[in-house]
This record gives structure tokens, sequence and C-alpha cells, in this order.
């Protein structure tokens, strides 16, 4: 099944906490835990994860939380997925290591290209930034399900 799993989403939620608040905040991450409703085993593999592909910055200490390390209008939902999937792959046809003994004649796999091809601009077109105005929108409390078919999240006003 092609579908976003519940640690994208959750990584999803971190930076937009983040992304909410002006830029340069660092937040602790009990802040992000309780405000986006994250489990803390999953906040902190999620947070390493983000940390390792430069979406995030991490800093220890008492004084220490998480901050954005790009700007919010750079990050985009693909850079994100992948963060913490890996590269999207609808099909393994189009891998490109010679698994298909149709290759390139396939027209099944010219579908799934195109359509592999229209996934990643989408997901390349909805910036962290605009999530994060949409949501400045909604009431203080909003439901993610409504959003992306998950968990139901508060979420303080600015």
């Amino acid at each position: 099944m092609f579908k976003i799993t519940r640690r994208t989403d959750y990584a999803v939620r971190v930076l937009l906490c983040l992304a909410r608040r002006p830029s340069g905040t660092r937040l602790p991450t009990q802040v992000v835990q309780s405000e986006m409703q994250i489990p803390r085993p999953f906040l902190q593999r999620i947070i390493a994860d983000l940390s390792r592909v430069n979406l995030v910055n991490t800093f220890a200490g008492p004084n220490g939380g998480i901050e954005l390390a790009q700007s919010s209008q750079s990050i985009h939902l693909r850079l994100i997925w992948e963060a913490i999937e890996g590269p999207i792959l609808i099909s393994d046809c189009l891998s490109g290591d010679n698994s298909c003994p149709l290759e390139s004649g396939c027209p099944v796999q010219r579908r799934w290209n195109r359509l592999q091809n229209m996934i990643l601009r989408e997901l390349e077109s909805i910036s962290l930034d605009e999530l994060a105005a949409e949501v400045g929108d909604l009431p203080a409390k909003i439901s993610i399900q409504a959003m992306t078919g998950n968990l139901f999240i508060p979420v303080n006003s600015k």
C-alpha cells in the first residue's frame, strides 16, 4: 500500500510546529512533543532523522532544543517524506535496477513513471511555509485527520 506513515506525519508536525514561529525560534522538545502529541520515542528518532538531512538543528543542554535549519519556504513535503522514508518509488519497475523483464517498452511502466512524477511535483510544490500559514487560519484545535488522514492534535494559535 502506498501510504504516508505515522513517522512521516509526525515529522511534518515537528517541522510545522517550528515553522509557525518566528524564524530562528528554538523550541524545547517537550514543547513540540506536547503541542503536536508525538510520543517521546518517536520524537527522538524523528528529530535525529531531520537533523541528519539538515532540516533541523539540535542543541543540547538546559537552553537546548530544536530549530529549523532552513527557511520554511525552502522545505517542501518531498524533502520531509524522503528524510523519513527514503526515495519515493511507487513501483519497483521504476527503480532502474533492471528488475522488469519488459523494461522501457512496457506501457504500464511509462504510466507509473508519469504518475510518480506527478506525485513528486505536487509534494515539491507544497512548502512548510504554506502549510504553516494555512494552520494559522484554523481554530485553536485542528483536526489533522482532515488534512492528512491521521490523528487529532491540538495546535496553539500564534
